[in-house]
């Protein structure tokens, strides 16, 4: 039929990604006090831009959606405030301006929804679509997580933003739907097909494949911006949550912007103090019971299996391995590895268990396993569980006190990675680097649904109203948040200067000027982090941008893909390289078994002052000579485009340089204010 652009199976294949963030980024800008909110005051707070939010719903009774003081809303809004169970039109007001819901895929598939664990509407029974809507647009509130953690004002960062709702992810049938969502193709193109035609400013989607991405062509995500872009829409994107593995970035297409996920400087210590004296910082966001302020007698799951052949299950405190008769009044050491981390806390309490310390279990990763547990419980990294079960082993009857947790603002070292946060290389064009930046995405305040407790795990019968949650769901609204400030200072950029904008201008440095590093305490670099952390006051003022349009996304479709993927634009005979796509990032492919030369263009706009006059310098990457020409460029006013060229060659047969999938640099124009950086990726095929 006229206007099909591909067709591929409706699959339920994508899922949902799972304070102080705003205003740490301000400290990791350098705005220490003094323009405070720089960037929100200068966009009146995002006031009357839509941002359409694809994920499970919303919890409209939620304070962070109060529209007093909105004024109405703008006309150009299309949308509806579609009704359904337990949800109506007096759901949505002057913040909440339209909501919709889509099930048809998701019920050809699982047939009719099972009602007992979802709302038939917009309403969210799971929590994750009123958190990441109060990240992007939440208005301040004085919050805190389960009456003593985090506690402040919480508040998105374009609080006077309008919100549009698509309902698209439902909970798999099964024992315990409400820890795993699915969100099908079809209900999503729908969803975004909507969001467009109603008037949306910003799609933001915390939604990405499971497995293995799809190639562009097949990829409704990649499809549906696409289509979104050609209306002047800004789509920002989740990174996925399949970290630390390479190639396990999701959501690759270049017209969207891939946030991965990193941490903030905040922690909540928790000290552990051994029988023998040593006091160890965990980290615990649990319920603390005052009974903990005395000593308990301390065993290590690993150490109590019966028969040997179950050490490896009993460690990890998976359900149903634990005897009462061993752990019951005791504190258990139990480890991470298989299974949800939650249920561990649950399997100590189910045996009868008094608290629980959990262990990182992983070789290279040191960082906390923490969540709100069911019972009181510490989090540990490896090193530190090593120390413990040492411990344990050296002493006949080994105690344990556990210290009530308090939240520590200004620790060192942040931003790191997430160690759940996806990592490159692209899979499907590796000429493209993903994910494009990072944004705070670990253990973020923010609203909740009320019937859903803050683990999702059916044992857990908590209920707040707001939640310290993590994942790459909860960097995208950050970005999403930038993104609808930049459209309201620059409402002329297309989606392409601002994602540009956002790229060019993220920086690779934490608080302290030193480089992020990840959970193995090693550097951070772009296949984990893109350009860098978000720096939404930079992104404001960028200096010069890499512009693109729908035809140009178009033309590396065919080079990419060789598909035709608008009917009324055929490709050309010889596509041009998908890398010469005027893209922030540089990523190349050269071959291992020789030298090689690759030249690709880009062309930059002027969007800072008149006249300007910019400097390049260059990181090479390792084995690689890098040359750009021009290396300088003169602009004489706003607007004024210049092109260069960037030549990629090997210093000596590529092979003999590293035997290592890939090495980085970049390049930065420099004008005396402006810093326009852009990494280098040589893939070595």
């Amino acid at each position: 039929m006229e206007g099909v652009v591909s067709v591929f199976p409706s699959e339920g294949k994508s899922s949902l990604h799972t304070t102080r963030s705003w205003d740490f980024m301000e400290t990791l800008e350098g705005f220490n006090g003094h323009d405070k909110d720089f960037i929100a005051q200068n966009a009146s707070y995002g006031a009357d831009i839509i941002i359409g939010m694809l994920y499970s719903g919303i919890w409209p009774e939620s304070k962070s959606f109060s529209d007093e003081g909105m004024g109405p809303v703008c006309k150009r809004w299309k949308g509806v405030c579609e009704e359904g169970e337990a949800f109506n039109s007096s759901n949505c007001n002057r913040k909440i301006i339209g909501a919709r819901y889509y099930l048809k895929g998701y019920e050809s598939y699982y047939g009719e929804l099972n009602v007992s664990y979802a709302y038939r509407s917009p309403r969210d029974h799971d929590g994750h679509g009123t958190h990441t809507s109060s990240i992007a647009a939440g208005r301040p509130v004085s919050a805190s997580f389960l009456g003593s953690f985090a506690g402040g004002t919480a508040h998105g960062g374009a609080s006077l933003a309008r919100l549009a709702i698509y309902k698209v992810c439902w909970p798999i049938p099964g024992p315990n739907p409400n820890l795993q969502n699915t969100c099908f193709d079809a209900d999503m193109l729908a969803a975004i097909d909507d969001a467009v035609a109603d008037g949306v400013d910003i799609l933001s989607i915390s939604i990405g494949a499971t497995g293995k991405p799809p190639r562009y062509a097949a990829d409704p995500i990649a499809l549906g911006t696409l289509h979104a872009l050609k209306r002047g829409v800004v789509a920002i994107c989740s990174a996925g949550n399949s970290g630390p593995e390479a190639a396990t970035v999701v959501n690759l297409a270049p017209w969207v912007i891939t946030v991965a996920a990193s941490s903030i400087d905040r922690e909540f210590d928790a000290p552990v103090v051994l029988g023998n004296g040593a006091v160890i910082m965990g980290q615990s966001i649990s319920q603390y019971n005052e009974k903990m302020r005395k000593a308990y007698p301390l065993v290590y799951a690993g150490y109590i299996f019966s028969p040997p052949s179950l050490m490896n299950i009993n460690r990890q405190c998976l359900p149903n391995s634990l005897a009462r008769e061993k752990v019951e009044g005791k504190v258990v050491l139990c480890l991470t590895g298989t299974g949800y981390w939650v249920a561990k806390g649950a399997e100590v309490k189910r045996a009868g268990g008094a608290a629980m310390i959990i262990g990182n279990g992983e070789a290279k990763d040191n960082s906390f396993p923490l969540v709100a547990y069911v019972l009181p419980a510490s989090a540990v990294s490896r090193r530190q569980a090593l120390q413990i079960r040492k411990y344990i082993s050296s002493d006949r009857n080994p105690t344990v006190v556990l210290g009530r947790s308090r939240t520590v603002v200004g620790v060192t070292g942040a931003p790191a990675l997430a160690p759940f946060s996806s990592r490159g290389p692209n899979s499907v064009e590796p000429n493209i680097l993903k994910p494009d930046i990072t944004a705070p995405g670990l253990l973020i305040l923010a609203a909740w649904s009320e019937v859903s407790s803050p683990t999702k795990f059916d044992d857990d019968h908590r209920i707040v109203k707001y939640n310290l949650y993590s994942g790459t769901s909860m960097a995208c609204p950050h970005a999403s948040a930038t993104a609808a400030l930049l459209k309201s200072v620059h409402p002329q950029w297309t989606s392409a200067a601002i994602r540009s904008a956002i790229i060019t201008t993220a920086t690779v440095n934490n608080v302290h000027g030193e480089p992020m590093v990840d959970e193995a305490g090693g550097m951070a670099g772009p296949m984990a982090v893109g350009s860098g952390h978000l720096r939404p006051n930079h992104a404001v003022n960028p200096g010069l941008i890499y512009d693109a349009t729908y035809a140009d996304y178009l033309l590396f479709m065919c080079a990419s893909t060789n598909k035709e993927i608008d009917p009324s634009f055929p490709c050309p005979k010889r596509p041009s390289s998908s890398s010469d796509l005027n893209h922030p990032s540089v990523a190349v492919t050269v071959p291992s078994n020789g030298s090689s030369t690759i030249a690709i263009n880009r062309v930059v706009t002027n969007v800072g002052q008149k006249p300007a006059r910019y400097e390049v310098s260059i990181v090479e990457p390792l084995g690689f000579s890098v040359k750009v020409q021009p290396k300088i460029l003169q602009f004489k006013m706003q607007g004024e485009k210049k092109k260069f060229q960037i030549t990629i060659s090997a210093k000596s047969t590529v092979a003999g340089i590293r035997k290592v999938p890939f090495v980085s640099g970049s390049f930065t124009w420099y004008d005396g204010i402006h810093y326009v950086r852009s990494p280098i990726i040589v893939n070595v095929a």
